[in-house]
């Protein structure tokens, strides 16, 4: 009994392993090429619209540029992956497995033929996202230092704006001016009406109006041709 359950054990762990490894399923095989594989390896999953559709089967070195990755992808598949569809490496979770991720291709492209090579991406390397993540993090503490000081002054009324806000006398001396500004501006209003009714001015000021007033009715009577 201990071997007869030793003998199941094991074929049922072949059988799961063939399962997920597609050792028992048609598969086609296409390839991709990488400059930078970042840690994947032989047997990770392949996924295609987030299912996993096959395993790498290969991986090797053809120069110092380029890493070639062969795909085993279930023949039930191919009838959706095209020829421009894209590769990219992901991983699963944050600190999971690396795995090959197909993208689908356009409506119109030719599907993808056996053995074919599809186009790649480059991953981006977890170093270069914690060193941009660092150098954003640096920018952004100087910034808020520097905002820190300019609002220090601004307190402590050092500067125009600092002394704007803290200074009751110049804004006393700020709305006095609005309201100056205020009279000057209802006595030009008067000054001009005064002006149209002068007599050495009413006839300009007339010649105006009938000047706009022409102008007015050329553009409606444009627009009415329109």
């Amino acid at each position: 009994m201990f071997v007869a359950g030793g003998l199941a054990l094991f074929v049922l762990t072949i059988f799961i392993i063939g399962k997920q490894k597609n050792l028992f399923n048609p598969v086609i095989k296409l390839t991709t090429t990488f400059y930078n594989v970042s840690g994947l390896q032989v047997g990770n999953n392949i996924r295609f619209s987030g299912v996993n559709v096959g395993t790498v089967d290969n991986i090797s070195i053809i120069n110092d540029s380029t890493v070639r990755v062969d795909m085993l992808i279930r023949k039930e598949v191919k009838q959706f992956i095209k020829s421009d569809s894209e590769v990219a490496i992901g991983s699963e979770g944050l600190i999971g497995d690396r795995l090959l991720i197909i993208s689908q291709g356009s409506f119109d492209a030719p599907l993808a033929r056996v053995g074919e090579e599809l186009y790649s991406v480059e991953p981006v390397e977890t170093d270069a996202i914690m060193l941009s993540l660092s150098i954003t993090a640096g920018n952004a503490e100087v910034i808020t230092q520097q905002l820190a000081e300019i609002m220090s002054k601004i307190n402590s009324g050092e500067g125009t704006l600092g002394r704007l806000i803290q200074d009751t006398t110049i804004a006393r001396n700020l709305d006095q001016t609005i309201v100056n500004l205020k009279k000057s501006s209802k006595g030009l209003n008067e000054n001009m009406e005064a002006a149209k009714h002068n007599f050495l001015l009413k006839g300009y000021f007339n010649k105006k109006a009938r000047a706009a007033v022409k102008k007015a009715d050329e553009i409606k009577a444009t627009d009415e041709k329109k």
